[in-house]
């Protein structure tokens, strides 16, 4: 039997990177990321959207339907401004909401700075995928992740995903105790 390799799809939300006016910064923080953080082999499917909820509905559904994504990070777009809607279109495509990762990624970056209260990051399931909206700076990509991703594995085989394993010396990856004697 071999393992089943984890397909990430990354998205970044930008109208002005996806004109090709800005160097996407948000995509690349997460591939950097998920490059140290994970042990297992992974596939990354990277995709650049306008801040368009078509769009990133498009990609969303695109990245579980097509190209059966068990994890989904998107980045930017998750703001108050009128033109943010990556959450909104995240909820649209959603099978359930998953509540638990807004709060978690708002605790977590309030520990830095007091706007995150005006983030609406959410966390939904679509099928077998996990999709997270993250935060729009790499700074705050790294800083989310670094705490919030210790319970994404286990969602992910929840969810009859593949087992993924990370480098502990970044994040340990959370699995309760009848878990792990199922590996």
């Amino acid at each position: 039997m071999t393992e089943e390799i984890t397909k990430i799809g990354i998205v970044t939300v930008s109208d002005r990177a996806f004109r090709g006016e800005y160097e996407d910064k948000g995509g690349p923080a997460i591939r950097d990321w998920l490059q140290s953080a994970l042990k297992s082999e992974w596939e990354g499917i990277g995709k650049i959207v306008p801040d368009e909820q078509d769009s990133i509905e498009t990609a969303l559904r695109s990245l579980v339907d097509q190209e059966k994504c068990h994890l989904i990070l998107t980045t930017g777009g998750t703001g108050p401004a009128k033109r943010d809607v990556t959450p909104d279109a995240t909820l649209c495509i959603a099978d359930k909401v998953m509540d638990g990762f807004g709060e978690r990624m708002r605790s977590i970056s309030l520990k830095y700075v007091p706007t995150a209260i005006l983030s609406r990051q959410v966390g939904v399931i679509r099928k077998q995928s996990l999709i997270v909206n993250l935060p729009g700076q790499p700074k705050a990509i790294k800083e989310t992740l670094d705490e919030l991703f210790e319970a994404i594995p286990y969602c992910i085989e929840l969810l009859e995903g593949p087992v993924l394993e990370t480098n502990e010396e970044i994040v340990t990856a959370f699995r309760p105790k009848s878990a792990k004697n199922k590996k």
